[in-house]
Parts: structure tokens; sequence; C-alpha cells
């Protein structure tokens, strides 16, 4: 999409600048955040807008490394929660979430610039609108909650090395071809983890349910 005007460019940085500090801002007025770890989704969620904006102005290198920052605060506020029993529900429910957009921003700038095709967030997006959708259903209804998978890390994993690779591909243009092949392969593991998680609701439900006939039937 390399045909945008540079001022149509402009608007969206600015935009997105505006929408996320005012996310940050309304989330800390509305939630009592004590400990670190929220603090480190805090600043996630601050470097989105960054590094959209590096990747829009072709700052690749600087992306690349604010985009390992944001990353590096993901693994860090998990583990400090879990070391020192910090875990809160804002932390519970804004850290996937912070990982969610700083992921689809940062896809979202890269087709902009024309890096990665369009079918790439397309993918993920259904995947992750249909995993919200499921799972606020579930959880209204008090049947099953479900836990993060190793299909579903490993997945994670494959697109934050894709990404990567394709912010440095402009910078080293021997990796432009090997860039697209993850973004293959993180995609293939996205959809088998979306069939794994279903698999184990269905499951998960079908129990529930059973167990509830034989507890009337007792």
């Amino acid at each position: 999409m390399k045909f945008l005007a540079k001022e149509n460019i402009n608007y969206i940085k600015e935009d997105m600048l505006v929408l996320t500090t005012n996310i940050v801002i309304k989330n800390m007025q509305k939630t009592n955040i004590k400990n670190l770890p929220n603090y480190l989704t805090i600043i996630r969620l601050i470097l989105v807008p960054v590094i959209f904006t590096l990747i829009l102005s072709e700052q690749y290198l600087y992306a690349f490394i604010f985009f390992l920052i944001a990353n590096f605060t993901d693994v860090l506020d998990g583990r400090i929660a879990r070391k020192y029993n910090l875990i809160t529900d804002w932390g519970k429910l804004m850290d996937p979430l912070a990982d969610k957009i700083t992921q689809i921003s940062t896809i979202t700038a890269l087709i902009i610039k024309g890096i990665i095709p369009f079918w790439i967030l397309v993918i993920l997006a259904t995947k992750e609108l249909i995993m919200i959708t499921v799972g606020f259903v579930l959880y209204k209804k008090n049947i099953v909650t479900v836990h993060s998978k190793w299909y579903g890390k490993i997945a994670t994993v494959l697109f934050f090395v894709a990404i990567m690779f394709s912010l440095l591909s402009e910078t080293f243009a021997e990796l432009s071809k090997i860039t697209l092949y993850l973004f293959y392969i993180a995609i293939a593991m996205t959809l088998f983890a979306g069939v794994m998680y279903a698999k184990n609701i269905l499951c998960s439900d079908f129990t529930k349910e059973k167990s509830n006939i034989d507890n009337i039937n007792t």
C-alpha cells in the first residue's frame, strides 16, 4: 500500500498516538494500579504508537529495537507477577490485550508500507475475533476458562520472530526471502492452535454438561 499519501500517513500516526494515550489514561483512572507488572504492561501499550510511527517513517531498525523492548516487558511482567504474587484482575485482562494490540498494530504498519501481504492480518484478526467472541460467550455462561497452551505460545513466538525478521529485512535485504516463509509457518501454527483451543472448549463444555446431567440423575 505504498500508494498512501504522506498526509494520510501523518493522520494515521496522530490518530494511533491519541487513541493509545486515551486508552491508557482511561484505564489508569478506572483501575488502582499498584505493582510493577502492570506498569510494564502500560509501558508496552505506550510503545505501540511509537513502533507504529517508526515503521511508517521507515525507521525500521529503531522500530525493531522498540518492538524488542515491548516484548521484553511482556516476558518480564509475567515472571514478576507470578514470582511475587502480584497478579491482578487488571493485569490478567490488559496483559494479553496489550500483546494483541502490539502484534496487530505492528503487522498493520508493515502492511501499509507494503512489506507483508494484507491476508496475514485478515487471518490473524479473524482468529483473534473468534477467540475473543467465544471466550466472552463462555465467560458469560460461566462454562469454562481456557488457559494458555503450548501451541498457543509457539504460535505467538513464531509471529514475534516473523515480525522481527520483517523489520530487519528492510535493513538487511538478504533476510527478506526468509520473512514470508516465517509468516507461513506462524499462520499455520496459529490455525492449528485455534483448532486445538476449539477442541478443548468443546470437550470441556461437553464434560461439564455431562456432569450436570449425572448430578441431576443421582
